[in-house]
């Protein structure tokens, strides 16, 4: 064991790339992966040309969500340039806008979105409602008993109104990066832990100390628990930084035991490892390894639940999970630093991810042995 921390302490690209770039992924990813959708670019067509409907543009494109791109003339203008992706979002103002407000009457402006982005557009969606409600506010504030609404909007009865007073949970002000960095901590532990361990593995089995190993007197047991331990060691250390980062960098509150998630932390790194040390046996050489890992590592980041909710995928897909380590990594994570939970709420995802690390560890101290034989 000795010999191999020696071993990490003298390759020093090994040591960096331990510690640093997963510090740096943390960092990128916690602050570009963000579901806010912002400066959405807006074009306008106002047949109207009076105050309401100026309002109504300055309404929309003082928001953070809408950013004024210019005025067209007509419908087939701003249509071509959504097309051409010049445009997020279009918003047409009919002639008869403001005369309709006075009178009382309901009145419809229509609004276009690029929905090539499925997700952006929704959200886009979500943003203009909002914005139509408060200049329904201000319309009533005026003195004008008339609202704008959606055209697919239900009819409602006009006897009574029920009234949405939402709550939010556990994440009162919506910090997105507080549900991405949980996720993108467990996604970072397999995918350093696996790379790493098959990377060393391979590099030493080429350079033919293995074989070395097999002369001393050290039995099949001794070695595979010395070369798995230094990188289990540093791994660990690589998370307890990780979460520091999460607390001091994105004020992650720590709701909840911090030895509940170093320890699914550790899980989750000797699965890594595991996961590592069998893509070493089956490859022949270092390249081999790698690209093996990109057959294992995306698909086990895609079905984890860890950049959207397991509840979005498809129904067939959504067991997979079951047996993913970083679904339970970041559900622990989610659930004891958010929301307070303890073991007794986790039990069900620690147990899981036991299982799984003591499966994949069986697996890969099989194939170890295997190849050492």
């Amino acid at each position: 064991m000795r010999k191999e921390f020696n071993q990490i302490r003298r390759d020093r690209r090994l040591a960096f790339s331990l510690i640093l770039p997963p510090m740096l992924q943390l960092l990128l990813f916690g602050f570009a992966l963000s579901a806010k959708v912002t400066n959405l670019r807006l074009g306008v067509v106002d047949d109207s040309k009076t105050p309401e409907s100026r309002e109504l543009i300055a309404t929309m494109s003082e928001s953070e969500s809408f950013r004024l791109a210019g005025y067209y003339l007509s419908t087939r203008d701003l249509g071509d340039a959504i097309n051409r992706n010049e445009l997020d979002a279009g918003l047409v103002i009919p002639y008869d806008f403001a005369r309709d407000l006075y009178r009382g009457r309901t009145t419809a402006v229509q609004i276009l979105l690029n929905a090539t982005n499925a997700n952006t557009a929704a959200i886009g969606q979500g943003y203009i409602e909002g914005i139509i409600q408060a200049y329904n506010g201000t319309l009533l504030a005026e003195g004008i008993r008339a609202d704008v609404r959606r055209i697919a909007a239900p009819e409602v009865s006009r006897r009574g109104r029920a009234l949405l007073q939402p709550a939010f949970l556990y994440n009162p002000g919506l910090v997105d990066s507080w549900f991405n960095v949980t996720g993108v901590l467990g996604l970072l532990l397999i995918l350093n832990s696996s790379l790493v361990a098959s990377g060393a593995m391979v590099k030493e089995r080429e350079a033919g100390t293995i074989e070395q190993l097999l002369m001393s007197p050290a039995n099949t047991t001794e070695i595979i628990i010395a070369k798995i331990a230094p990188l289990f060691v540093l791994l660990c250390m690589m998370a307890l930084m990780a979460i520091g980062i999460m607390k001091l960098v994105f004020r992650v509150p720590f709701h909840g035991s911090l030895a509940l998630v170093l320890g699914a932390a550790a899980l989750c790194v000797l699965s890594g490892i595991s996961i590592g040390t069998v893509i070493a046996t089956l490859s022949k050489s270092a390249q081999q390894a790698l690209l093996t890992s990109f057959f294992v590592n995306p698909p086990l980041a895609t079905l984890s639940g860890a950049f959207n909710p397991v509840e979005a995928m498809p129904r067939w897909l959504q067991p997979v999970t079951v047996i993913n380590p970083i679904h339970h990594f970041a559900t622990i994570a989610r659930a004891s630093l958010l929301k307070g939970s303890g073991l007794a709420d986790l039990w069900p995802n620690f147990l899981g991810l036991f299982v799984i690390t003591l499966v994949l560890f069986s697996l890969s101290v099989w194939r170890f042995r295997k190849q050492l034989s």
